[in-house]
């Protein structure tokens, strides 16, 4: 309920904004993290005063709506969705007129398009427009291991005098991924040998 009333309120907030001058936002298009992961997301700001502006961070996971996931006031006062307290925070380089939000311990349901957001708040309570930037489309995935190929040993049985003796050859694949691997064995003139042996191992090890 609490997290429902902060929402209307940021809402009204931005929707009471009057027309003025024109600023722009400008992010980066798409970024990648892992699970576990750091990302920092950049917002660079232009034809304002960053330090007047109440900026905010605003995602769209998809198939869902639009959810509001930082209000920035300033470095004295800001406001945090729950999902993402403790592991976002947003902050302002004024040097380089950039928004940013710091993202730690990232999470596949962090999948999502952020958007930054301006609304500046001056003395007498007039408003600036709402403003999007364009929005970074981040994709968090498990990492991918790439292909190693396999390290072939091969272990020959002593020679016997007994004919009626059984013998084997070993051949050991190792230090390889994936983990599924298709070996072929020849002996001799005789034909090769097609064997396949999957993987014994979890899918993560």
């Amino acid at each position: 309920m609490t997290t429902m009333i902060i929402f209307l309120s940021l809402l009204l907030n931005f929707l009471s904004c009057v027309q003025s001058e024109e600023v722009t936002l400008i992010q980066p298009e798409a970024e990648n993290g892992h699970p576990g992961g750091s990302m920092r997301l950049t917002c660079k700001t232009s034809g304002f005063d960053l330090d007047s502006y109440a900026m905010s961070w605003v995602r769209q996971v998809p198939g869902q709506g639009l959810e509001w996931i930082v209000y920035y006031y300033g470095s004295y006062s800001n406001d945090y969705a729950p999902a993402i307290k403790d592991r976002f925070t947003a902050s302002i380089d004024t040097s380089n007129n950039i928004f940013a939000l710091e993202m730690k311990s990232l999470k596949i349901e962090d999948t999502a398009i952020y958007y930054c957001a301006t609304c500046a708040l001056f003395i007498g309570f007039i408003y600036r427009p709402l403003i999007f930037g364009a929005g970074t489309k981040l994709t968090v995935e498990p990492r991918q291991k790439s292909i190693v190929k396999p390290k072939l040993s091969a272990f020959y049985p002593p020679k016997s005098s007994s004919k009626d003796a059984v013998q084997a050859a070993v051949c050991l694949a190792s230090d390889f991924f994936p983990k599924d691997i298709s070996l072929q064995l020849a002996f001799g003139d005789k034909p090769k040998a097609n064997v396949t042996r999957p993987s014994v191992l979890k899918p993560d090890e």
